[in-house]
């Protein structure tokens, strides 16, 4: 299977991009992947959503990836919920 061509990120994406590199190898597992495989062709509501998630700290994304806590910001939650989903499935096939 191969994956789709990804388009060239504008100038905001790639900043976006570079803030997705975090530290904790635990938040690697689901955000490297959706950044290489699906951040740039999602909706744009969906990439401002990232783009919102991206500004809370380590901890708390960690929190949220592991059902610890969630954010306040039901849309958030969603994409949260819907990395996971799509993490976990896609290490199925």
């Amino acid at each position: 299977m191969t994956t789709p061509i990804q388009p060239e990120p504008t100038n905001e994406q790639r900043r976006i991009i570079y803030q997705a590199r975090r530290g904790l190898k635990e938040l690697d597992f689901y955000i490297d992947l959706y950044v290489k495989e699906i951040y740039l062709t999602a909706e744009p509501a969906e990439q401002e959503t990232f783009a919102e998630m991206l500004t809370h700290e380590d901890p708390d994304l960690l929190d949220y990836f592991t059902n610890q806590n969630r954010p306040e910001n039901e849309e958030i939650w969603a994409l949260v919920n819907k990395i996971k989903t799509w993490r976990h499935t896609k290490d199925l096939t």
